[in-house]
């Protein structure tokens, strides 16, 4: 999503923090940027579900179209779609990255995996959006892991991962155990109201 706002501003128009960085700016101003930003403004049912789907884009750093298919693939799934939903987006190489440690934001994920430092089953992978099955193994490439950001990684500075992901920070692998259930995931985000929106 190459979006020219600043990661803070998209922030608090979507009323979560993105990045560590945006944490400080989001709680000395936790209303919308802008003229307006803090007057009670009444939102639309559609407003509503338009802003859940704008949040879920920007926390897994996708494009409408990459959010759609996900979208219609989890329909397809049968079960809750908004679960599915949330499971197929967690599928992805640049989330299972962030969520394994190795990275500190999504962003971050996503250039690891463009720059070719990152592995899966042995073989560099270089597309944000490969999608992880259980049982696939995900490393960084042995001669990345002495770069500054790797080695902040191994010693444990981000995020600590899920128990559906078994990971050995010191070597930067982790596992990917099983599918994830969505109070594992770490995502703001009311997904029904993003599959009313597509459902409409």
């Amino acid at each position: 999503m190459n979006n020219p706002r600043p990661k803070v501003r998209i922030s608090r128009a979507l009323g979560i923090p993105l990045t560590p960085k945006a944490v400080e700016y989001f709680e000395r101003r936790p209303y919308p940027p802008g003229e307006h930003g803090r007057k009670r403004r009444k939102e639309s049912d559609y407003s509503t579900r338009l802003r859940e789907k704008q949040r879920l884009r920007a926390q897994y750093d996708i494009s409408e179209t990459q959010l759609r298919a996900a979208f219609d693939r989890a329909r397809r799934a049968g079960g809750k779609t908004g679960e599915a939903l949330i499971q197929d987006l967690e599928s992805r190489l640049d989330a299972t990255v962030l969520r394994a440690g190795f990275a500190r934001t999504i962003y971050q994920a996503r250039q690891f995996v463009t720059h070719q430092h990152v592995l899966v089953n042995g073989k560099r992978v270089d597309r944000p959006s490969y999608r992880l099955e259980p049982g696939d193994f995900v490393q960084i490439a042995e001669k990345s892991r002495t770069k500054e950001p790797f080695v902040v990684a191994a010693s444990g500075a981000h995020a600590t991962a899920p128990a559906y992901l078994e990971v050995r920070l010191a070597d930067l692998v982790a596992r990917v155990e099983r599918v994830p259930d969505r109070d594992e995931v770490p995502v703001v985000c009311e997904e029904q109201l993003v599959v009313e929106h597509y459902s409409r």
